[in-house]
């Protein structure tokens, strides 16, 4: 599959699918791995993503973690090309938009829609410089291929796959049931130049024997003309990150043992990089439950406040629901306590927004830790190299990260708990903490 394009441009295959979360991430980033496998110079792209959970270039620039994880499968290092535009959501009407990498402004939707020329300038040179590197590049669409109200404006479906020239895999979910009004409604609603770009669909998700599902094949493909590629299982615990979306439902999730060390995550309508707990929740001596009222949080070991897009909105709604008297409690009786980013800001004395880049003026914060938070307009975002000041860790031993973050904590009386050595490349093993 070598570039034949005019100039060397790169070879396009689209995975597009008939709604969320039905895989396409995924199914692109083992298509990226297939063909990596092939000798192929191979590399992820989308054009526009939406989510809270990011990922940290090593220049420091900020990228879906979709793309992250599709540019491992092709043996890359992630590079802010490989997805241009990222929305951070920071309510229900407003988004932070980093186009490539940085903060490039926040907007309300009709506000970023009138962006669109601009940002599609953008996005067309991101792929361009991928086109010109690589032989073949897997363009990930969002939500569904046929959102007809946005069909001028839809940057990271049709019209990427057009500017791409790319061919199409269409990819439904059988899962979660309509698998055949997924796929013909999609194909019926798209035009007819888009349909004939549509080379197979994927259904993904198959529970039980595929075998069983071959009268359904045939049904999609005679009323669509369009062949299946394939019958996908329901894979469970891949442990690959996620972007949109975290297990809310209590009846769902692992219960509390006194074998395992016990841990609660507070969730939050901003809640970000939830990933974090990826890594604790496929430890087999740890349970993971998320905590969405303070009755969850009976029985846990250790309580995290997660990182958040918005820190005063969040630490607002854990107050009126009664969460801090409940943190107070779980101190109080031994509980461990620990905040991660917007997390670790709540814990403080105060919050402070000078700027607005929030919500404006001081909020108390928590009161659990000897800090104060000041928010800012500019955003860190590093991978960072450090060394634990916990007791009970090697003295020796360092752990990888990153930032992100708008705002500065100045600490009073607590002690830092690591030792930063290296940002962004930058050796501080000499300087302070």
């Amino acid at each position: 599959m070598k570039s034949d394009s005019p100039g060397g441009r790169a070879r396009a295959l689209a995975v597009l699918g008939t709604g969320s979360d039905v895989g396409k991430s995924v199914i692109a980033a083992g298509l990226c791995r297939l063909l990596a496998r092939k000798g192929i110079r191979v590399a992820p792209f989308k054009a526009q993503n939406m989510s809270l959970n990011s990922f940290v270039t090593a220049d420091g620039g900020e990228i879906g973690r979709a793309q992250a994880l599709q540019a491992e499968a092709c043996g890359l290092p992630p590079h802010v090309d490989m997805n241009p535009i990222l929305l951070k959501p920071e309510s229900d009407q407003r988004a932070q938009v980093i186009v490539h990498g940085k903060v490039w402004g926040r907007y309300e939707g009709r506000q970023y829609l009138e962006q669109t020329r601009e940002l599609v300038r953008h996005v067309r040179d991101s792929y361009e410089r991928l086109a010109r590197a690589y032989e073949v590049l897997v363009i990930e669409g969002a939500g569904s291929a046929a959102e007809l109200n946005l069909r001028d404006r839809d940057l990271a479906n049709w019209t990427m796959v057009e500017f791409a020239d790319a061919a199409v895999v269409l990819v439904a979910d059988i899962d979660r049931g309509g698998v055949f009004a997924q796929v013909i409604g999609t194909i019926e609603l798209l035009a007819p130049q888009e349909r004939q770009r549509v080379a197979g669909v994927v259904v993904n998700k198959f529970r039980g024997d595929v075998s069983l599902f071959a009268d359904g094949v045939a049904l999609l493909e005679a009323r669509t003309n369009v062949p299946v590629l394939g019958v996908l299982p329901f894979l469970r615990d891949m442990e690959l990150d996620q972007e949109d979306s975290v297990e809310r439902d209590r009846s769902r999730q692992p219960p509390f043992t006194a074998q395992a060390v016990n841990v609660a995550v507070t969730l939050v309508p901003h809640l970000s990089n939830f990933t974090d707990f990826n890594a604790l929740a496929g430890e087999c001596d740890v349970v993971l439950r998320y905590a969405a009222t303070p009755s969850d949080l009976v029985g846990a070991d250790v309580v995290v406040l997660p990182g958040t897009k918005n820190t005063i909105d969040d630490l607002e709604h854990l107050r009126s629901r009664g969460f801090g008297e409940a943190l107070a409690h779980h101190v109080a009786r031994g509980g461990e306590l620990v905040g991660i980013c917007g997390g670790y800001q709540m814990l403080g004395r105060e919050v402070s927004d000078p700027d607005g880049v929030e919500a404006g003026g001081q909020t108390p914060g928590m009161g659990f830790l000897d800090v104060v938070t000041e928010l800012l307009p500019d955003k860190r975002t590093t991978q960072v190299e450090a060394r634990p000041l916990l007791g009970n860790v090697a003295p020796d031993s360092t752990v990888s990260g990153y930032e992100i973050h708008m705002g500065r904590t100045r600490r009073g009386s607590v002690a830092p708990s690591f030792r930063i050595l290296r940002r962004s490349g930058k050796d501080l093993s000499q300087g302070g903490p």
